[in-house]
């Protein structure tokens, strides 16, 4: 279970630096993709639904005009930035 999500994260492209930006407190979905100005919106969506799918993130929707959207890490997700920057270095 534990390799099979790790493989799943590692699998996709933008999926580590997703979760490292939104520790870093990017959490609009605009923001991050500022941050990864290559990936497409629709691409970092995908991604962003697999990490929500995994319990790595939860998405906050604001009820405002235009919705307003949020990302931010779980227990979880928060967990595996200690591993992320261990890769990073």
């Amino acid at each position: 279970m534990c390799l099979d999500l790790i493989g799943e994260v590692l699998y996709g492209k933008w999926k580590i630096r997703l979760l490292w930006f939104i520790n870093e407190g990017n959490k609009r979905p605009s923001e991050l993709q500022r941050k990864i100005p290559d990936a497409s919106r629709r691409l970092l969506n995908m991604q962003l639904n697999e990490l929500q799918e995994h319990e790595l993130i939860t998405k906050v929707i604001y009820p405002f005009v235009p919705p307003k959207v949020e990302y931010s890490l779980t227990e979880f997700g928060k967990s595996l930035i200690p591993v992320i920057a261990a890769l990073g270095q």
